[in-house]
């Protein structure tokens, strides 16, 4: 007879984001694919230490700037900050987007394309803007996300990157996604029973890299439904991106990852990114 509980267990959803299935979800299943078959940025450096004070040491929560950067898997820069839990750029509110904009739901956040713009935080590629958040880093958490489209898509990648790296963070788990009380207790119990690391290994997260593209497909003040699109396996000599589907709510101030109940993953393949906003 199968165990009612461990059934129950995997049939619950942690948002998609806390548990193995969480790599599927996201990019390193297509990224996988793709190598195991063979398929083939100028914004601000963040706060200093005062003159003639101690700089805290590279690594520590406290530290600021950045080490010499590196790239990803595909070649592509990532800047690593001091700080393993990133670095926030200076906000300018005057690049953020108004609704009366007609690039509203396309416009791509300010100073992603920039240096610094993506960062390896815990192992995985985040994207930092210079117009809509993260304005904040506390307790390993980033936070301060612009009530906007691109608010909601730098905190769609932003948590689920961050929780993908280091599924067994309860605080963020707790304090950035919007969890019920079912979908909690079936985290606490995976934790308690450490089937999720607190961090994932380097093999691991060099697979979550930044992805190449977003799409906002539904935007309202309280929620948003968004895509984010990393490229995967090439198919035929094709191009793959692995799309994954993020929905985001409004909630005290800013935003939080909103688990699915869906069993189903809610992953897809595409070929083009025709349509989509490039950061």
């Amino acid at each position: 007879m199968k165990d009612k509980d461990a059934d129950s267990d995997r049939g619950i959803s942690f948002g998609g984001i806390a548990s193995a299935a969480v790599l599927a979800l996201i990019v390193v299943v297509g990224v996988f694919m793709y190598v195991n078959h063979g398929g083939s940025h100028s914004g601000g450096g963040g706060g200093t230490a005062a003159p003639g004070a101690p700089s805290p040491a590279a690594g520590s929560s406290d530290a600021t700037g950045f080490a010499a950067p590196a790239v990803d898997v595909f070649g592509r820069r990532v800047d690593v900050p001091n700080n393993p839990a990133g670095q926030v750029l200076p906000q300018d509110p005057g690049k953020e987007h108004k609704a009366s904009d007609q690039d509203w739901l396309t416009a791509a956040p300010a100073g992603t394309t920039a240096q610094h713009g993506w960062q390896r935080v815990f192992g995985a590629s985040v994207p930092f803007s210079t117009s809509d958040g993260p304005a904040r880093i506390a307790d390993g958490l980033a936070s301060g996300y612009s009530h906007t489209p691109q608010g909601a898509v730098l905190a769609a990648a932003q948590i689920t990157y961050r929780l993908n790296a280091r599924p067994a963070d309860r605080d963020l788990y707790v304090h950035q996604v919007k969890a019920s009380a079912q979908q909690l207790a079936a985290y606490d119990k995976a934790r308690s029973a450490g089937r999720l690391p607190q961090q994932q290994p380097e093999q691991v997260t060099r697979y979550l890299v930044a992805p190449d593209a977003f799409q906002i497909e539904n935007y309202a003040d309280d929620m948003a439904i968004v895509r984010l699109a990393a490229r995967g396996p090439t198919n035929d000599g094709k191009q793959l991106w692995a799309a994954v589907r993020l929905v985001m709510v409004w909630d005290n101030g800013d935003w939080r990852l909103k688990p699915t109940d869906a069993s189903g993953s809610q992953t897809e393949y595409v070929d083009s990114l025709d349509g989509w906003t490039k950061w």
